[in-house]
């Protein structure tokens, strides 16, 4: 599978615009030979933008925004991965992924559970409930949303239960460079999986974004990654590699699960 990443500038409150700029890098990923599009944490409507502007742009998940995407995922043939800011049946606002496959269907929703700091406790609450597995052109696939990468009890989850990619829209920020040079391959590697990172770059309000957005393959490589400006990543998945690093490091297989509950 070829995966594309969008790496983008904020572009806060402009819901049209950034449906007008999925659509537009979608078909240009589409045109590449991707089948997947992974765009950054929160980025329909911008991360910081303040509790009042996130609940006034909250939407449900099968809401107006949902329909628009699936009807450009179904026209130019290619899933959809983007971040966004979730009104629940229960009135919570919440910071959520989505999922839609090339045929319009939304294959599934994750709510983010580990909130960072106070901008996030201010804006969202928190989700409680672990990304079930979706499956998406026969890969096993597994969401997380920035923060929640830093630990590493959510990728192992997500690779005990038999992911082989990981998904992360983030929204990661100077100083904290690290994460993107080191964290993402170390969870790559530890779990032998696919990690895809999509982050922002540029500035929005008093966050300067750090980019690196990256492409990460089992063994920890890194077979694309962003500089500091906008771009789009491409890169090709293949599932043998998750077998054969899983023989190579078997991890999943020698871990204490009994000492570790």
């Amino acid at each position: 599978m070829r995966i594309a990443v969008f790496q983008a500038t904020p572009h806060p409150l402009d819901l049209p615009g950034n449906l007008q700029r999925l659509q537009q890098q979608a078909q240009r990923a589409a045109q590449s030979g991707a089948q997947l599009l992974v765009c950054p944490e929160m980025f329909l409507s911008g991360y910081n933008i303040g509790r009042e502007a996130v609940a006034r742009l909250a939407e449900a998940a099968d809401g107006a925004s949902a329909q628009a995407i699936a009807q450009l995922c179904h026209t130019q043939g290619i899933a959809v991965v983007y971040g966004y800011a979730e009104r629940g049946t229960d009135g919570q606002v919440y910071n959520s992924v989505q999922l839609i496959d090339a045929q319009g269907q939304r294959l599934g929703n994750y709510r983010k559970t580990h909130l960072f700091g106070e901008l996030d406790r201010q804006q969202f609450s928190a989700g409680d409930v672990p990304c079930p597995l979706i499956t998406l052109n026969g890969w096993k696939v597994g969401l997380l949303i920035c923060y929640d990468i830093e630990f590493p009890e959510n990728a192992r989850q997500l690779a005990l239960a038999g992911a082989e990619l990981i998904l992360v829209p983030t929204a990661n920020m100077a100083p904290y460079d690290f994460i993107c040079q080191v964290t993402v391959r170390a969870r790559a590697q530890e779990n032998q999986c696919y990690l895809v990172y999509a982050n922002y770059c540029g500035s929005e309000g008093e966050i300067a974004y750090c980019g690196q957005s990256s492409i990460i393959a089992p063994d920890g490589s890194v077979l694309a990654m962003g500089g500091q400006e906008a771009c789009q990543l491409l890169a090709d998945v293949e599932r043998e590699r998750v077998r054969e690093g899983r023989e190579a490091f078997p991890y999943l297989i020698d871990l204490r699960r009994d000492l570790h509950r």
